[in-house]
């Protein structure tokens, strides 16, 4: 059965192995874990909720940023973060696609 998802999913397969990587470091996850409930948050509020240093969580936000899986915008001297919809859904849809069952691959995995 994985065979034939990886036949069937050769080109998304790299995107995806990224985005796992990406989000599997468990303070990225919370980051967007908390967005998703929180809406748009400033790095002080996101710091406060992960209670680590400022600059390990801006390194998360970068790296969640630079992949797309964040917006961010400058308010004053204050930088807010939200989810970028557009792109988690592409992501999770990809994730989707290559986990789903497909009909007539005989394995019920």
């Amino acid at each position: 059965m994985i065979q034939n998802i990886c036949n069937k999913n050769k080109k998304q397969i790299p995107v995806l192995i990224d985005f796992l990587k990406i989000i599997s470091e468990p303070n990225r996850l919370r980051i967007i874990c908390y967005l998703e409930k929180n809406d748009e948050q400033c790095v002080c509020k996101i710091t406060e909720f992960l209670a680590l240093p400022q600059n390990l969580v801006s390194h998360h936000l970068k790296v969640l940023r630079d992949f797309g899986l964040l917006g961010s915008r400058k308010s004053g001297l204050n930088v807010y973060y939200l989810i970028n919809e557009v792109n988690l859904n592409k992501y999770q849809k990809i994730l989707n696609n290559v986990l789903a069952k497909r009909k007539g691959d005989g394995d019920d995995c």
